[in-house]
């Protein structure tokens, strides 16, 4: 299994296999006051609803919990919401860390942290941030440059995109720049729909992803959500790994032989203690 790890370690290094993150990297992450980082659905749902569970069909998916509380509070309490659970101070994970040394060109980020650009502070980045349910165009993302010496994020149009510098790609948003984020039914309905349509990855991007391996790190495929967004981020994939030690389901199973992934059969704190 080390071996196999080496492999990926060097196929990171000369950006053949992209990084990608899903909500379980933080499973045993907790904040400074000792709170638990959301690891999966059932705690990002008890996170938002004060730490109360809700209805077992409200329960089903956090997406389908996010859109109950925002048909009750409104989008904007959503977004507060959301930028307060992901603002509270804790540090990267380990194998946050460990990714980062790999200086990878390209890395997608389905969390709404902040941690890999706090670890991006010291170095010149693009940011694309996913957005949903916007008016402008039928884009759902927007580009930043990141200004170092000031230390601050500023809007630049897509044409513009900087190719040589590392690009980090937040689908599903983020509390910086501005806080931002596909959380509800409504939020995924919109962003899935333009994503097919192509317009939720820049042109750039699109052509660099051809014939890339991804590294699925803290990725479940047993929701429909979950797999659609992994399928519209890694079209035209050459395969790739996916690390889990949880007995796959069978639409789990069909997706990952769909898109020619390989099984890495530890868990991701294994993982994480053998990558770094």
């Amino acid at each position: 299994m080390q071996s196999k790890i080496e492999e990926i370690k060097k196929e990171l290094r000369n950006q053949t296999t992209i990084p990608y993150f899903g909500l379980a990297v933080f499973q045993g992450t907790t904040t400074k006051e000792g709170e638990s980082v959301p690891y999966d659905s059932d705690s990002l749902i008890l996170a938002m609803n004060g730490g109360r569970a809700m209805s077992a069909r409200l329960m089903f998916e956090y997406s389908r919990a996010a859109m109950h509380l925002e048909q009750r509070r409104g989008v904007d309490y959503m977004v507060q919401l959301i930028n307060h659970i992901y603002t509270k101070p804790f540090e990267p994970t380990q194998l946050h860390k460990s990714i980062f040394d790999m200086l990878p060109r390209y890395i997608i980020d389905t969390n709404r942290d902040t941690k890999m650009q706090e670890l991006l502070a010291y170095t010149p980045h693009t940011l694309i941030i996913g957005k949903a349910r916007i008016l402008a165009g039928p884009n759902r993302y927007e580009v930043f440059e990141y200004d170092v010496e000031n230390r601050k994020y500023f809007q630049v149009e897509e044409s513009v995109l900087d190719e040589s510098k590392c690009i980090l790609f937040k689908p599903m948003g983020s509390p910086l720049p501005e806080p931002s984020f596909v959380i509800s039914d409504a939020d995924y309905v919109d962003w899935l729909t333009e994503a097919m349509g192509g317009f939720a990855i820049p042109k750039v991007l699109k052509t660099y992803r051809k014939a890339k391996k991804y590294l699925f790190l803290g990725t479940s495929f047993d929701r429909d959500t979950d797999r659609m967004v992994a399928n519209e981020l890694t079209m035209d994939l050459e395969g790739g790994y996916v690390i889990t030690d949880k007995e796959l389901t069978k639409k789990e199973q069909k997706f990952i032989e769909k898109h020619n992934l390989e099984v890495l059969p530890m868990s991701l704190a294994a993982f994480s203690e053998a990558f770094a």
